[in-house]
């Protein structure tokens, strides 16, 4: 995991050193800078896979034909490795980078589906003159390209490291005044960035700047890897037991100490309660890091936001104690615009308590985390997903009411809940109703129609869609997005294994039915780690999440940050906000004790864009890089 920038054109090796240094936290390791002909690649290092100097970028291949610059991870290198030795290639490191160069040169572009990772690198070919780009197939890795004045072409993992090579950059206004609190999920999945001149590579995507000009195409498409799953629920999850603990084994290689940050939740339980199952049946295997016994708990004491008691318990189970971090804002407020500067974009609510959970796990000795997310974008775990799947249960009323069970008491205050069964079948006739008027309103017209043409979208149910729509141009490219930052701000890098695309394709081919099932929603996940966790987790309703408690934070210690805020001339002239709008969502907050988790969201978002604007393009000192170490 690293942080990657290049230019075809001309520019000084001073400016490209500065660009490098924006990103010194995806890279405290090293950096690396290499000119030829016309061409600049630039590379911080975070140290994972072959720790030498062997492992260090940018890298060539091929008798310096092609040099390389990596973000990301490929977990099945060693299987890729050992194919390409068998065709005669022979490898110098241990590392990850130097497979995708020899795959590169066996297979071209086609080498794209045979990783198993999260990436995004360039690869420059001297014989060609040619800069060939890609991007993992979920978009895990960032990348950023932006055509320069003089006619120039550069990229990097984060917008800021562009910036010193446009001067003039502006915020993207009609984007940032158009977007609201849910329109900026769908942003991400998009070309768009905040900053104009600057564009946003796809994921799944790849293509070759040459001759001035980049063709990108994609390479990807979840829906033309659909596996065929079995007819019977059993072994659909044995199936998924299978992939999941494979996929989790993949990620457990790292040539240093792995942790998990642990909710208590189902996903991040399953996910650590396999790791520690296959240490027991995979120890000893090559590259498989034995020093994995790390859990880390984020703690809002008093809050019903608190599941330390829960995470205890499945670390427990797993024979070790977790690490409780009380996360309290009020130690960092004084960093908010520096973490704001290192997000580099808007986010539905603060990264406080995000950033600081990983810098304390980074202060512990952990570089590499295997979490959660993406379980609930691909399974059903979401309140509003019952709504397609009551669709699919149709007029078969048995299935309906263990679709409605699924919330019967299990969610928190201020959700739907579900206790007689008069009030059941209300219930049913109206989110059928309004399920369907969500259909038929278009809720997938962002999805292109290299998704909704296909012939296996018309295949799928209405849960099986709704969850694509999450996962491909909704909800999970914004978390991607964000826990690439809050684990990049404390060079950290964050694995998932749910994502790992067998584990992805898998979900889309299941019916309706094994994810919503017998009164409970991400059934086929319990059903398959059950047998490695606590009982009464695997099987556990409430769903709380890591989210910050915003209210209460910006009552208390935030209080007079926002309120400064709203009162500086600064903020009063700025032409992203709204000030007399802020004002008014702000101070409901500060002074109804009514208040709610959505009202404190739509304050904060008020007043983002500014402090977004302030931070990333005020050139202010909490954005100074920097200095370069010698390389």
């Amino acid at each position: 995991m690293c942080g990657i920038f290049g230019v075809v054109g001309k520019v000084d090796r001073s400016t490209a050193e500065l660009c490098l240094r924006t990103m010194t936290h995806r890279g405290p390791d090293g950096w690396g800078l290499w000119q030829g002909e016309g061409v600049t690649l630039g590379h911080r290092r975070l140290s994972i896979l072959d720790l030498s100097e062997n492992g260090k970028q940018p890298m060539s291949f091929a008798d310096g034909r092609y040099w390389i610059t990596f973000n990301g991870e490929i977990y099945n290198f060693l299987e890729v490795r050992a194919e390409l030795q068998a065709l005669g290639h022979v490898f110098r490191s241990e590392s990850d980078t130097e497979v995708i160069l020899a795959a590169y040169q066996q297979w071209g572009e086609a080498c794209l589906p045979r990783f198993n990772g999260m990436w995004a690198f360039a690869i420059w070919d001297r014989r060609e003159r040619t800069l060939f780009l890609a991007r993992d197939r979920f978009g895990k890795k960032p990348l950023f390209v932006a055509q320069l004045p003089g006619g120039a072409f550069a990229f990097a993992s984060e917008m800021k490291a562009l910036l010193p090579l446009l001067p003039n950059a502006q915020p993207n206004r009609a984007l940032i005044r158009g977007m609201t609190l849910r329109s900026s999920f769908a942003y991400e999945a998009t070309e768009q960035c905040l900053v104009t001149g600057i564009q946003r590579f796809a994921a799944g995507h790849c293509g070759v700047y040459g001759n001035g000009q980049l063709r990108s195409h994609r390479w990807w498409n979840t829906l033309d890897h659909l596996p065929e799953v079995p007819q019977r629920y059993e072994e659909q999850v044995e199936m998924l037991r299978a992939l999941l603990l494979d996929a989790c084994r993949l990620r457990m290689r790292s040539d240093v100490t792995i942790g998990t940050a642990l909710s208590g939740g189902l996903d991040s339980s399953t996910i650590f309660s396999m790791l520690a199952h296959i240490n027991r049946e995979h120890r000893g295997e090559a590259r498989l890091s034995g020093d994995w016994q790390h859990a880390f708990v984020a703690s809002f004491p008093g809050t019903p936001l608190d599941e330390a008691a829960f995470a205890q318990q499945v670390a427990r189970h797993a024979g070790i104690e977790a690490t409780v971090l009380p996360v309290d804002p009020s130690r960092h407020i004084d960093q908010l615009q520096r973490m704001l500067y290192l997000y580099e974009d808007l986010t539905v609510t603060s990264p406080l308590p995000f950033v600081a959970l990983y810098g304390q796990i980074k202060k512990a000795g952990v570089t590499v985390t295997l979490d959660g997310h993406a379980a609930d974008e691909l399974f059903g775990g979401y309140s509003n997903d019952w709504g397609y799947a009551l669709l699919d249960a149709g007029a078969n009323l048995r299935q309906a009411s263990q679709v409605l069970d699924v919330y019967d008491g299990g969610l928190p205050e201020g959700s739907a809940q579900f206790r007689r069964p008069s009030n059941r079948l209300v219930s049913y006739a109206k989110r059928l109703g309004a399920a369907w008027a969500k259909e038929a309103f278009g809720l997938h017209s962002n999805l292109g129609p290299e998704y909704t043409a296909h012939p296996r979208w018309r295949q799928m149910d209405h849960l099986s869609r709704a969850l694509f729509w999450q996962t491909h141009s909704f909800i999970l490219p914004t978390i991607l997005r964000s826990y690439d930052r809050y684990g990049m701000a404390n060079s950290i890098e964050i694995r998932m294994p749910f994502l790992d695309w067998r584990v992805a394709t898998l979900a889309f081919a299941l019916p309706w039915h094994a994810k919503i099932r017998g009164g409970f929603s991400k059934a086929i996940i319990r059903d398959a780690a059950a047998p490695y966790m606590p009982h009464d987790i695997a099987y556990r309703r409430t769903k709380i999440g890591f989210n910050s408690p915003i209210v209460d934070w910006m009552r208390g210690p935030l209080r007079g940050f926002m309120r400064d805020t709203l009162n500086s001339q600064a903020f009063r002239q700025c032409d992203l906000v709204d000030p007399a709008r802020a004002t008014r969502l702000v101070e409901h907050v500060l002074n109804n004790p009514k208040a709610s988790f959505k009202d404190g969201e739509a304050a904060w978002w008020s007043v983002l864009p500014y402090l977004w604007n302030d931070a990333l393009l005020g050139r202010g000192t909490h954005n100074a890089a920097p200095a370069l170490k010698p390389a």
